[in-house]
């Protein structure tokens, strides 16, 4: 273990994808480190759909925490394959897959589904490092560090706390006061159970991979999950308020139907198979981003991961992917840096993180924009042949 966290207790708010690696990575240096996550226990909540882990991010911090051998067993073989179609159903491109050559290849962007990878993070935990059940309230200086109290009236004391607590962190603002910015585009998603059965068309259109339907500024992302469910998001370009104030009613599938057959009126009316049935279920995603040259000053106590560093839309499908990288990072700098003290280490993390986070947040804003651009189409033909750069939609 690095002289830095010798005899100190680290907190870990948060047990997403990004603060579950950090307590494995800090686990394994020996660290005394706990993950206090605000679900009761791992089944409380669906977890969101497939991602596509890269090879430079995802995958890097998954090889680090000696976790590589066991998401091989969990990874969907082929659900890395991607199709093209227009609005009327025509296939612009079929069945593209992100390489040929599987693990090892950087191109090779094997997909996992949210609950399979956030259990094999769990799992890779000592149970007495996990806490569940513990919301996070608020905290206050104690000493170096914090003593941290959560909803359930339980409280904890740290030398470090690191804050992935999501977009909507809390912890962030104990360092910044630093607002997101709406993308200026906003969607619905869609869970539709049962697809094969309920909508077995586009289901058979997906190929158990992604699918992306798009034309004149409308889009529908789709993406399969190894549980049957296919989950899509329908993208407009809209002002901010736009979906609080549409009158779309998000409990009703009628009322979501009607502005769908209003809203895509020019598309194939075979679409509307994906309404067929009442396993359906819809939530709202307004699309925020934090500022490219965002920044704060380090403090030696408290850093922050993950979306609740640097949210960005899911138009580059590299929300995981940063969190994961973060959490490598941040490891790297308090547990084989050389900084002097926790300070410097959290501040060589943090501006490391700041540079990376600002290059992803451009892309993700660039692919935001063209994907509800009226020559979206194009866009997306361009970004799959390699003409556009950009990545695939990470539905969370």
């Amino acid at each position: 273990m690095n002289e830095l966290l010798k005899g100190k207790k680290v907190a870990v708010i948060g047990g997403g994808p990004g603060g579950l690696m950090m307590g494995r990575l800090l686990q394994q240096a020996g660290v005394n480190v706990k993950v206090y996550e605000r679900d009761f226990d791992r089944n409380v909540r669906q977890q969101g759909s497939t991602l596509d882990m890269h090879y430079d991010t995802g995958l890097k911090a998954i090889t680090t925490a000696g976790l590589l051998d066991e998401f091989k067993k969990l990874y969907r073989k082929g659900a890395d394959r991607s199709s093209l179609v227009d609005s009327q159903m025509n296939v612009i491109i079929d069945d593209l897959v992100s390489a040929e050559n599987g693990f090892g290849d950087e191109a090779f962007r094997p997909e996992i589904d949210r609950r399979p990878l956030r259990d094999m993070l769990i799992d890779a935990l000592a149970p007495e490092n996990l806490v569940w059940d513990s919301r996070f309230m608020k905290m206050s200086p104690q000493g170096d560090g914090w003593q941290i109290e959560f909803h359930n009236g339980t409280t904890a004391y740290a030398d470090l706390v690191i804050g992935a607590d999501g977009a909507n962190s809390k912890l962030r603002g104990y360092l910044t006061d630093i607002k997101p910015v709406y993308s200026g585009s906003t969607a619905i998603e869609v869970n539709l159970h049962n697809a094969q059965v309920n909508a077995p068309k586009i289901w058979e259109l997906a190929k158990g991979g992604s699918l992306h339907a798009l034309e004149n500024g409308k889009t529908l992302f789709f993406i399969t999950r190894c549980d049957g469910t296919l989950t899509f998001l329908m993208g407009v370009k809209r002002p901010e308020e736009w979906l609080a104030n549409s009158g779309i009613d998000l409990n009703s599938k009628g009322s979501v139907l009607t502005w769908f057959r209003q809203e895509y009126a020019d598309w194939s009316p075979r679409w509307q198979e994906l309404f067929n049935s009442d396993e359906i279920t819809f939530v709202s995603r307004v699309w925020y981003h934090f500022p490219l040259d965002q920044y704060w000053d380090a403090k030696p106590n408290l850093t922050i991961l993950g979306d609740a560093a640097h949210r960005v839309p899911p138009y580059a499908g590299e929300g995981a992917n940063q969190a994961l990288a973060d959490a490598l990072d941040l490891y790297e700098a308090l547990c084989l840096g050389q900084s002097k003290n926790l300070l410097e280490a959290i501040s060589s993390y943090e501006q490391k993180m700041f540079r990376r986070s600002a290059q992803i947040t451009e892309e993700s804003v660039r692919n935001t924009e063209g994907f509800h651009s009226r020559n979206n189409l194009q866009f997306l033909m361009d970004m799959f042949s390699g003409k556009q750069p950009g990545g695939q939609v990470d539905i969370n």
